[in-house]
């Protein structure tokens, strides 16, 4: 109850703190630019690392030239996945910031008609559907989200992609029924964001759609959870919780034996998943948002560049795959940065405006990296290609990730790339 308070406390705050004018930043103290981050966290595990590729990215921009010689002033503010902390920090930088490097969804869900009415295009990593209606247009849109752009495939379009393959997997089986899916996750916006969507398109490919599973964002002992699911007699099982928490629900499933095919969102499993749950996560299928450490693609050799800036581990630590993502979320507002500085100048609006000058197009210099985002101005559906992975593991992990792919004991192989159509009753859901 006293989490609730604050929080409508807060919501209050912002509402009563009226408008602000957004005018270019001068040049004394860079263009200032809001950075939220969960070091500390529920789902720092994940979020360290994509907040990391977005420190380093911006060093290395501003030692590079910055925005046609302007520096970004990055305002790093963990607020450990806590929307009231969040709400707090937005009401200091309002004033100030042309833009906003976000991560949950929970707070960024929370913050829609704030940045909308102060003009503040927000870059999250949070891709629930809700936020890529930015006109309200869609028939199960919460509400218009105008000026927010997630970085990556909606979670809606990612389980979409996730049962399309699972679809075909369970034809190849042989299966004589319809197969069984259920979601597993906690009670919590960004676990929930694609519950009800995937659940309807499971029934339009033929699953029989199995009541839902909780377990926490905090990792626990989950072996009930485990229980259940085995006796629920499930084929497929999604796991909408980040990494943290799908490692203590993998072990615990792997202790009491479930015969099920994990499926699992873009931030519920990576490296450290593989070499933290060991033999339990071998052969979960996932969603992967970008190229991975040390993959031979072109841009490859400018994320190592930006690794080398960073001053909280060595430059040639192995980054997981969040790293990289965090990269290319402020490489796309960087671009946007510097059309709109040539283009009516460096404010919230003409940001916004830059996303749109082409139809199709990826970070100069990240291309195979990131891939290519498209975005319109009924449309904030950014990427509607999903790659699908299925990870293995092979013996037991050592403590560096590192290594332990060099020598092949975990890896993953991609198993589906699928362009998801842009149905106009999916637009925000």
């Amino acid at each position: 109850m006293n989490r609730i308070m604050a929080l409508a406390a807060a919501l209050v705050w912002l509402a009563a703190s009226g408008c602000s004018e957004q005018s270019e930043p001068g040049n004394q103290n860079g263009i200032p630019v809001g950075n939220l981050v969960d070091f500390t966290g529920r789902t720092s595990l994940v979020g360290k690392e994509y907040g990391e590729g977005k420190v380093d990215a911006v060093e290395w921009i501003n030692a590079n030239g910055g925005v046609n010689g302007k520096r970004i002033d990055f305002r790093t503010e963990d607020y450990s996945y806590d929307v009231s902390r969040a709400l707090a920090v937005y009401k200091r930088w309002k004033p100030q910031v042309v833009a906003i490097q976000g991560w949950g969804t929970g707070d960024t869900e929370a913050l829609v008609d704030f940045v909308a009415r102060d003009r503040i295009p927000y870059f999250s990593a949070s891709y629930a559907a809700h936020l890529t209606d930015p006109e309200g247009r869609g028939p199960r849109t919460k509400k218009a989200a105008p000026y927010n752009f997630p970085m990556g495939p909606s979670y809606s379009d990612s389980l979409r992609a996730l049962l399309q393959w699972a679809a075909a997997d369970w034809r190849e089986r042989g299966g004589g029924r319809a197969p069984r899916y259920v979601h597993m996750g906690d009670n919590h916006p960004y676990p929930d964001a694609p519950k009800a969507a995937g659940e309807a398109y499971a029934r339009e490919l033929g699953f029989e759609v199995l009541p839902a599973i909780g377990y926490t964002l905090t990792p626990g002992d989950f072996k009930a959870q485990c229980l259940s699911l085995r006796e629920s007699g499930a084929d497929y099982a999604f796991l909408a919780n980040t990494s943290g928490s799908n490692i203590s629900l993998l072990k615990s499933c792997h202790t009491v034996g479930v015969p099920v095919q994990f499926l699992a969102n873009i931030w519920g499993f990576d490296e450290y998943v593989m070499q933290a749950a060991g033999e339990a996560a071998d052969g979960v299928v996932f969603v992967l948002g970008s190229a991975r450490w040390g993959e031979e693609v072109p841009g490859m050799a400018l994320v190592r560049e930006i690794a080398s800036h960073s001053k909280s581990r060595p430059a040639d630590d192995y980054r997981a795959v969040h790293y990289m993502r965090g990269i290319c979320s402020v490489f796309f507002m960087r671009d946007a940065m510097i059309w709109a500085d040539g283009n009516g100048g460096l404010n919230g609006p003409n940001i916004k405006r830059a996303m749109y000058r082409e139809e199709t197009w990826s970070p100069k210099g990240l291309e195979a990296v990131c891939g290519e985002g498209s975005w319109s101005t009924a449309d904030h559906r950014g990427f509607s290609r999903v790659q699908v992975y299925r990870g293995f593991v092979k013996g037991a992990p050592g403590a560096n990730i590192g290594a332990s792919i060099a020598r092949g004991a975990i890896g993953v192989r991609k198993i589906l790339d699928v362009e998801i159509e842009r149905r106009a009753e999916w637009l925000g859901w």
